[in-house]
């Protein structure tokens, strides 16, 4: 029987941009199929898609007007451009959370209703929840199909090859702190092993779906902060522009 409190992999990872044609182009440059994600009603942001054969997906998003109240653009403001937030995939937004909660992370927040309509129009729903801080990514479970959502097929297929997301490191304060955070979210299920435990150098990682988490101690912002993409098998390995891929740290091996 499915556990639906369970969360299933990486859903996706959030890049803010100013330009949104302008990042499309460049991500399309570096051999990625971009995918228009159409707008959020309610709304200034728009944003597209380049989704991976593993199902997790890289959200690019720009805003049409400005939007203070939404901590995404803040962080676009204030830090420029690159990666701003990352979702996890549950089976069940409410399970979740109930579970999560059950488990002494009283604080996380949801579900909260959202969507989107494509350029098709197409209204697509969704629930969120979200922690108080932001050492833990946020969930993103669907209403509506997720198909609808992340495109499938010929969408998924790069000219560059990559097939998927194999390791994204989060920055957080207190890597300590945040493993039991983690552990609270995630369930017995998953471990969430300390590998050092140094000061400057403490780290923690877990492996969720196909995609290895590492949290890193920091003294800058929480989130992420690099992502590693899978490489075609033979191909050499390379580590993208910072300019091109619009100040998010990436590297295909």
């Amino acid at each position: 029987m499915t556990d639906e409190s369970a969360l299933r992999s990486l859903d996706h990872v959030v890049i803010a941009v100013h330009d949104l044609d302008r990042s499309i182009a460049d991500y399309r440059s570096l051999g990625f199929t971009v995918n228009p994600g159409g707008r959020h009603p309610g709304r200034s942001s728009h944003n597209a898609l380049i989704v991976f054969a593993d199902g997790a997906y890289i959200e690019l998003i720009a805003w049409q007007a400005a939007a203070p109240e939404e901590r995404w653009w803040r962080l676009l403001q204030s830090r420029g451009e690159g990666f701003v937030d990352f979702a996890l995939l549950p089976g069940d937004t409410a399970a979740a959370i109930d579970a999560a909660r059950a488990r002494g992370l009283a604080t996380i927040i949801g579900p909260v209703e959202g969507g989107r309509v494509r350029p098709d129009g197409m209204a697509l729903q969704w629930r969120t929840a979200r922690q108080a801080s932001h050492d833990l990514p946020f969930l993103c479970g669907d209403v509506t199909a997720r198909n609808l959502r992340v495109p499938e097929g010929e969408a998924r297929q790069h000219p560059n090859g990559v097939s998927g997301v194999a390791g994204l490191s989060i920055a957080v304060q207190d890597v300590g702190v945040s493993v039991e955070r983690y552990r609270a979210l995630l369930g017995p299920a998953v471990a969430v092993t300390i590998s050092s435990r140094g000061a400057q150098s403490a780290q923690a990682s877990f492996l969720l779906g196909s995609t290895r988490f590492t949290l890193v101690a920091t003294t800058q912002d929480e989130g992420p902060s690099h992502m590693t993409l899978t490489n075609p098998v033979g191909a050499s390995p390379r580590t993208l522009s910072i300019a091109t891929s619009h100040g998010a740290a990436i590297d295909i091996t």
